[in-house]
Parts: structure tokens; sequence; C-alpha cells
């Protein structure tokens, strides 16, 4: 069945900072009310440049989805996605372990490369070459899935070691939590997702998302695996409007302030012309469209889960 993730990008509500939170709860809330089967938040420490960079606040995703895990019921819980650069990937496995108790199994490890450079640079994270990023990558996965789902696993690779490590208490979802790769790079990341993730997270238009899942297609023959056991899902940005016009203003002013690739790799229209664009990712492959709002209020958000579970009888 068709499901729907809501990921929140920002934390720029025009509200004193004792405030931030509970604005934060009530889209949760919204969210999961209205439909949204997954609740999602970004693993950065500065706010990305096209939504007002470092000065705009940023809350750390792992203490935040605790604090979601303790205020929602349903929906299931992430980062969309973890840096691999951040945290030892030991530290991720327990920190998505101690979610999903919490959450009483609902959370998701979602992992990626990393790639902002900036707050690396500024915070003294290492950033290395995309090669090396992507190498810790596939040792991270490794470790998270043998301490969701082993006693005491050791492992041995060139970034990462564990020594008959313990990961108690043990995650509450069978198998472990799922592992989501995000990231559209077809060489390398998308092979990861085929040898180790349960799903993958891409992004971009409509074409760029038939190609990137024929490219993971072609990972999945290669290392035997049916791509039917990997999840597909997609990011993209949400703008529902009231009218046509409104519909046409708004591509319009996304244009000039983003440029025509974001405004593509958008979904933006009224009622109508939504259903019409989320249909065509769902005929592309796509399981799981995951959407931001980006400065929706939280009855915006709640009549955007209305109109996507309603139409495509989502859980």
């Amino acid at each position: 069945m068709t499901r729907f993730g809501l990921q929140l990008p920002n934390f720029t509500f025009g509200l004193p900072d004792t405030d931030m939170f509970g604005r934060v709860v009530e889209l949760a809330s919204a969210g999961e009310d209205g439909g949204f089967a997954s609740l999602w938040v970004m693993d950065h420490f500065y706010q990305l440049p096209a939504l007002g960079g470092a000065d705009q606040p940023m809350l750390e995703a792992y203490t935040l989805l605790g604090a979601l895990a303790a205020r929602t019921s349903r929906a299931e819980l992430g980062a969309l996605v973890t840096g691999v650069t951040y945290r030892n990937p030991a530290l991720v496995a327990k920190s998505v372990t101690t979610l999903d108790v919490i959450s009483g199994g609902r959370a998701v490890l979602g992992i990626g490369a990393a790639w902002h450079d900036l707050e690396h640079d500024a915070l003294g994270f290492d950033f290395p070459a995309p090669r090396e990023r992507l190498d810790r990558l596939e040792e991270a996965v490794q470790i998270c899935r043998a301490l969701f789902t082993e006693d005491a696993p050791t492992f041995d690779g060139r970034y990462y070691q564990l020594r008959a490590a313990r990961n108690v208490p043990r995650p509450l979802r069978p198998g472990g939590p799922p592992i989501m790769i995000g990231g559209g790079g077809e060489r390398r990341t998308l092979r990861l997702v085929a040898q180790y993730a349960d799903r993958c997270n891409v992004s971009g238009d409509l074409d760029t998302v038939r190609h990137k899942l024929d490219v993971l297609r072609g990972h999945c023959a290669a290392v035997g695996r049916d791509p039917t056991s990997v999840t597909t899902t997609r990011l993209g940005s949400l703008f529902l409007a009231a009218t046509a016009a409104e519909a046409d203003q708004t591509r319009e002013a996304l244009a000039g302030l983003a440029g025509p690739e974001f405004v593509a790799a958008s979904t933006v229209g009224t009622e109508d012309e939504v259903v019409e664009q989320v249909g065509a990712l769902l005929d592309a492959g796509i399981e799981e469209p995951i959407f931001n709002l980006p400065f929706a209020d939280p009855a915006a958000v709640r009549r955007a889960g209305e109109l996507l579970t309603g139409r495509f009888g989502a859980a």
C-alpha cells in the first residue's frame, strides 16, 4: 500500500526559542494525524544555504527524534539522512536502537556519505574525499546491521572496528530498524543500496528518478538481489496551492529563488495537479514519496497529508 513521509526541513518559525520545540511537535502531530507514515529530520548542525544558512536555527537530529518519539505514536522516525562523518557508526547504532526502544519499534536508520563541507570545516569534523566517505559508509552500514541483529559482533574494517561489541537493549523491531541509504550516486551509492540496504532515497525530477531506479535495478541484478526487496523513496518539496493562478505564481517565485531545476524536482500545484504529479512518481516506481513543506503551518501539513492519503489509499 502506498505510504507518504513528511520531512521537517527547518525550525525558523518566527517564535522565541522557548516555543520552537512546541511548534515542531505541532507539525509532527499534524503530519501523523494527516496520514503521513514516516517523519524525518535532517542531520545537519548548520541550516542549509537554501533555507537561510548557518544563522538560522538547527536542532540536532537524534535528540529531536527521541523527543518526537515520546510525542507521537504511529509514524516511523528517522534522519534523512545521518552523515557518516559525524559519528562513530557504533554510536549511530546505539542511538537508533535507543530511538527504536523509545518509539515502540518505529525507528529507521537513514544514512549517507555526507556532503555539507561548511559545517565540517567550522565544527572540526573531518571531511575526506568522496571515495573515503563512501568507503566509510560501506563499513558503517555493515556495523549497524551487525549491532542490530547479532549478540556480540566483531568487525575489522579499514576505518572502524568492533570487538565482541554489545548493544543492549536490542531494537524492538524484529530484524532491527530498516536501513535506508540516501543518495543517487550511480557507481557506488546505489550499489551499496543493492548490497546492504532495505530502502533507498533518491531525489530529482521525474526523468532523473526513473533513471536512478533503473540503475538500482541493474546493481541488484549484478549482486543477485530481487530489486523489489528494496523499498524506494524520493525526497522532494511540496507546495499546495488553492488556485491555478496561485500555483503559477508559486512556480515563478521558486524558479527565481532556487532555479528551474528545483521547480522540476518539486511538486507544485492545486490539489488535482499535485495528485497527478504524485501519481507519476508512483508510476515511475517510487513506493514512499517523502515531502517537505517549507514554512507550512500545521494546518497546511495536515491538509497535504489528508489529500495524499485520501487520494492514494495510504496506510
